[in-house]
């Protein structure tokens, strides 16, 4: 075939050979691995396919919602699944193949199926949860016990997340009026950067874990669609390692992430996260109070009871010692009348007279 075309021309054949070949909606099992939303309200996706064990793409599309749709499949989705349209999401569209001589293939998504998302969710969670309780680390931190009085925390947040302002102020605002020492370790809570910036904080944490008695991450103020990024294997992972208790609150009355569940104890909102520190504090004072009480009173107990042992033995001496002293000055007496008599004969063999020597000298005693 000798016909010369020019390349607007045979990319109109392309469009039409795809438009025979392919004209109906077919639904698609992709990944997204960008997503972003253009000032007009259009959506503009990349979904993949990796091997299922390499981890490596093996195919990869351009798409997009067109605004009139996306404004409804974004909200369907959402109440359907709790979850955002992000990066790492399985999704189950309805596509139609479309062809442009400038801008090439594309999918042009007009349904999604939230169900198939949810089982897909569902699935990579109990996979995740399965891994680390193989492994024999899923209740490690949980194993920790827990410090007497948790005053020294490390803070895991966004500094202005409304939920690292609420759990501030209801510690410092205690109405028993304890001090807790607080260190904020900035990070990103939401989004694809979640997992390496939360790790990053544990590992710096770990470094001066001396410093502190316990971990919060706490979330707040943010979708409940976020919450999914707590889903993930490797922030949980280190969570199980870590040398202190890890308290989290990052969950919703309904639904608890990986990290949570492994973590020493979860809470579902950080002022909750606060109430518990505060009511452990004051477990703590409460503790000792009755321990000091107890003590004063056994030190009485014991004082009294060593008060009437002295007693005791103070009314059994007296009686001994009036014996003892009389035994002493009956001997005594008889020394001295010997000493006497024995006085007596010398006197006599020196030619002297005694007298009433005797008798004065017995009286004197």
């Amino acid at each position: 075939m000798n016909e010369k075309l020019s390349l607007t021309e045979l990319q109109l054949i392309i469009r039409d050979s795809l438009y025979l070949a392919l004209p109906d909606m077919y639904w698609v099992i992709a990944e997204i691995s960008e997503i972003k939303e253009n000032f007009a309200g259009h959506c503009y996706l990349e979904l993949i396919e990796k091997h299922p064990e390499e981890k490596n793409v093996r195919a990869r599309a351009k798409a997009i919602i067109w605004n009139n749709r996306y404004r409804f499949l974004k909200s369907f989705f959402e109440n359907i699944t709790g979850e955002s349209l992000k990066e790492g999401l399985k999704i189950l569209v309805k596509t139609k193949v479309e062809y442009h001589e400038v801008y090439g293939l594309s999918l042009v998504i007009t349904d999604i199926d939230p169900a198939f998302t949810i089982g897909e969710m569902a699935l990579k969670r109990q996979m995740i949860i399965k891994k680390l309780e193989q492994e024999g680390v899923f209740s490690m931190n949980k194993e920790i016990d827990f410090p007497f009085v948790p005053q020294r925390i490390a803070v895991i947040s966004s500094k202005n997340a409304a939920g690292y302002s609420d759990f501030i102020n209801q510690l410092t605002g205690n109405s028993y009026g304890y001090v807790f020492y607080t260190a904020l370790i900035e990070t990103i809570m939401q989004g694809p950067e979640t997992e390496h910036s939360v790790i990053s904080a544990l590992d710096k944490i770990a470094d001066y874990s001396g410093l502190f008695d316990l971990v919060v991450i706490i979330r707040g103020g943010g979708s409940q669609t976020d919450l999914s990024w707590f889903d993930s294997y490797n922030i949980a992972y280190h969570v199980t390692q870590f040398p202190l208790p890890v308290l989290t609150g990052i969950g919703h009355d309904k639904d608890m992430s990986v990290t949570d569940m492994v973590s020493n104890r979860s809470l579902k909102t950080p002022t909750a996260v606060a109430d518990f520190l505060i009511d452990c504090v004051a477990e703590a004072e409460n503790n000792i109070m009755e321990l000091s009480s107890q003590i004063v009173d056994g030190s009485r107990k014991i004082a009294e009871k060593n008060r009437n042992r002295i007693e005791e033995s103070r009314i059994r001496l007296i009686p001994l010692s009036r014996v003892m002293i009389s035994g002493i000055k009956d001997n005594l007496t008889v020394k001295i009348i010997e000493m006497i008599n024995t006085a007596k004969e010398y006197i006599i063999r020196s030619g002297l007279k005694p007298a009433n020597l005797e008798s004065k000298l017995i009286s004197a005693f």
